[in-house]
């Protein structure tokens, strides 16, 4: 099997994402450049837990033809190519549902980014307007959105996605995206719980208080 060291990454990858809670089931998926013409994607419809690295499909980037693996290749991979194209210093994207970050995704706005975060981040979180999952319509809309400076992005409706010159850097930016968001929409939350009538506020303040990890009092 060739580029076995690096499918054999792609399911660690996998796993690892799914401990931290941002992978479930078969949502998520990752492509990681293998050369200069290549990248290895997870495959369609397979629980991670199960994956195997023959499992993991390695495509030719520049049109996405499949070289190697049996199995048919995640649906998004049209969309892990367009960054991967765009900026051939980006060695590993990811796409998650990840729970928090998700949510941001659901206010319908780019975020900007504080400064303790440019590093991993960028400057600000564009927002990707919705488009069915798989499609080339949300592929077309996210390689627009592509910018050198920026490695995650908000998809609205449907998760995020974060890259880096490696998978170290990746799962970083996704890492850190999910932080982030906790603050954020914590900061909102607490905001609108002030001067609300009580029985809102009282949800509100549990569902702040779990936000961050504290049981409801």
């Amino acid at each position: 099997m060739k580029h076995a060291q690096q499918r054999q990454h792609v399911v660690d990858l996998c796993i690892e994402l799914s401990h931290r809670g941002y992978f479930a089931g078969t949502g998520g998926n990752i492509m990681l450049r293998v050369d200069a013409g290549h990248v290895a994607v997870t495959p369609s419809a397979i629980d991670y837990f199960s994956m195997a690295a023959a499992d993991v499909c390695i495509l030719r980037l520049s049109d996405l033809r499949q070289v190697e693996g049996d199995r048919a290749p995640s649906v998004e991979s049209s969309l892990h190519a367009g960054v991967l194209r765009a900026r051939p210093e980006v060695g590993c994207s990811i796409h998650t549902h990840q729970p928090v970050a998700s949510a941001l995704a659901l206010l319908g706005a780019e975020i900007p980014v504080p400064p303790e975060w440019h590093a991993a981040l960028g400057p600000r979180l564009p927002l990707v307007g919705y488009a069915p999952s798989g499609s080339g319509w949300l592929a077309s809309k996210f390689r627009r959105a592509v910018r050198p400076d920026i490695n995650a992005y908000l998809m609205r409706n449907h998760g995020i996605l974060c890259c880096g010159h490696d998978s170290a850097a990746a799962m970083r930016a996704v890492d850190d995206l999910e932080t982030l968001a906790r603050r954020l929409l914590s900061q909102r939350i607490g905001a609108r719980a002030v001067g609300s009538a009580a029985g809102l506020r009282q949800a509100l303040w549990r569902m702040h208080d779990a936000l961050n990890g504290r049981s409801p009092s």
